[in-house]
C-alpha cells in the first residue's frame, strides 16, 4: 500500500491530494471526462464557438461541437478514502496553450487525451509533457462510429517511449474514466521512484 489507511476507532487519516492535467486536442473530450467522473460539480469555463473563431478553430471530425474549453475544467474524485484527487482540463486550442504553464504547476502526472480520427492533435501534448517530464498516460477515447485501433498501433503512431502507458477508454463512463486515472497514479508513482533510484545509485 502506498497510503496508509486509518485503523478502525481511530480517527481518519487526512487524505492525500493529487493534482491530474487532462489535457489533448481541441474536441478530443476533456471536458467530458472531468464531467463524467467529479464528485462534485465540475467548474466549466466553456464558450459558444463562434464565426471569428472558425478560421482557428479546426472542427473537422467533430462537426457537432458548440463550444469550447478557454481557461480549464476543474473536478475532484475521492479514490479511496485517503487519496483525492483534483482534475484539471487545459484549453485545447493552440491561442490558450499559455494556461499550460500555470495549470502544470505541482501536478503529479497527466493524462493525454487522443482520438484516433484526429491523433495529431495531441502531438503538442505529449511533447509538452516530455520536454517538462511531466509523467503521463496517453487515453484514447473511443468514440462511437471511429475505427478501434489496438493500444501498440497508437504508441507507435505516437512515437512513445516503451514506458508510457496506453489505455482504451470512453470518456463518458465514470468506471472506464476511473481506470484511467488510477493508472496515471500507479505510473506516476513508479515514474517517480525510478528517478529516485536513479539519483541515490
Amino acid at each position: 500500500m502506498i497510503f496508509g489507511r486509518s485503523e478502525r476507532g481511530k480517527p481518519p487519516v487526512e487524505p492525500v491530494t493529487l493534482k491530474i492535467l487532462v489535457a489533448g486536442g481541441f474536441g478530443v473530450g476533456k471536458t467530458t471526462l472531468v464531467g463524467a467522473v467529479s464528485e462534485i460539480r465540475p467548474l466549466r469555463t466553456e464558450e459558444l464557438l463562434t464565426e471569428a473563431g472558425r478560421p482557428v478553430d479546426d472542427i473537422t471530425g467533430v462537426e457537432r461541437k458548440h463550444t469550447t474549453t478557454v481557461a480549464m475544467d476543474f473536478g475532484r474524485i475521492t479514490l479511496r478514502e485517503d487519496l483525492v484527487l483534483y482534475l484539471f482540463g487545459t484549453p485545447g486550442q493552440e491561442r490558450f496553450w499559455f494556461m499550460w504553464d500555470e495549470l502544470s504547476e505541482g501536478a503529479l502526472g497527466a493524462v493525454v487525451l487522443a482520438d484516433t480520427r484526429r491523433l495529431e492533435d495531441c502531438f503538442a501534448a505529449v511533447d509538452y509533457f516530455e520536454r517538462r517530464s511531466i509523467p503521463f498516460l496517453v487515453g484514447v477515447n473511443c468514440f462511437e462510429g471511429s475505427a478501434r485501433y489496438p493500444a501498440e498501433a497508437v504508441r507507435k503512431a505516437l512515437d512513445l517511449d516503451a514506458d508510457v502507458p496506453v489505455v482504451l477508454c470512453d470518456a463518458r463512463d465514470r468506471e472506464s474514466v476511473k481506470e484511467v486515472l488510477v493508472g496515471v497514479v500507479q505510473h506516476a508513482m513508479a515514474y517517480a521512484a525510478g528517478r529516485r533510484g536513479a539519483l541515490s545509485g
